[in-house]
């Protein structure tokens, strides 16, 4: 994409946004991972451990960026980021296994390990949304060293008290993992000579998403409600 064009900004626009909407579980494993140094060695390891795990993760999702040129793997991509979507909506929280260092390097690894393992979803994400612009991944990933650093946690806070947040966030997981499929090579030329039908499965899965986990979580405060009231 040329570096100037509206496409280029909006890809860029949607990256950052994912890098914000997905940053809390790494601000939580950053936290975890961290607690038991002295608090001078606590900003170390959250900026070490965290170039580290961005570093691994650049790689990952250029390799991801790569592999999406294989027939098949945008539309299997496209599916998993649809899941992700949803579960962004209904996640529960799943860190009892993170185990805090002693030790500044101890804290770095165990940063930089948990975050390679539960970083997948971002990096199937950020690839989708640069759909193969080696630059965008590069430029959107840099920028999420600030934003994990220092604006995650204050992210988090701003979805706890404002739960549509999570929601716009799964709808341009949704986005991106539509456009994912619809960039498919089997299916590419079907969706650009039917604009409309184009949009029209965007929309369908947006809704979908966001539709499946308001009824989700809907569901799940009912039967919360309903035990309360039993005891």
């Amino acid at each position: 994409m040329d570096l100037f064009s509206v496409d280029f900004w909006s890809a860029l626009a949607t990256i950052i946004f994912i890098d914000l909407i997905l940053a809390g579980d790494n601000a939580i494993v950053i936290g975890l991972a961290a607690r038991n140094l002295p608090k001078e060695q606590q900003r170390r390891a959250v900026i070490w451990g965290t170039v580290g795990a961005v570093g691994i993760r650049v790689i990952a999702t250029l390799l991801v960026v790569q592999l999406l040129a294989v027939p098949w793997l945008n539309l299997l991509g496209g599916l998993l980021l649809i899941w992700i979507a949803y579960k962004l909506l209904v996640q529960e929280d799943a860190h009892d296994n993170i185990q805090a260092g002693n030790t500044l390097w101890q804290s770095i690894r165990t940063i930089i390990i948990a975050d390679a393992a539960m970083g997948i979803d971002n990096v199937i994400a950020v690839a989708g949304a640069a759909h193969g612009d080696t630059l965008l991944v590069i430029i959107g990933l840099l920028i999420s060293v600030p934003v994990v650093v220092w604006g995650s946690t204050l992210f988090i806070k701003l979805i706890n008290r404002f739960e549509w947040i999570v929601y716009i966030g799964s709808g341009v997981l949704a986005y991106t993992a539509a456009k994912m499929i619809t960039h498919e090579k089997s299916f590419a030329e079907y969706f650009e000579r039917y604009p409309l039908v184009n949009w029209a499965f965007i929309i369908a899965i947006i809704v979908i998403v966001i539709g499946a986990g308001w009824l989700t979580n809907r569901s799940q405060r009912k039967k919360i409600q309903n035990l309360q009231s039993d005891k």
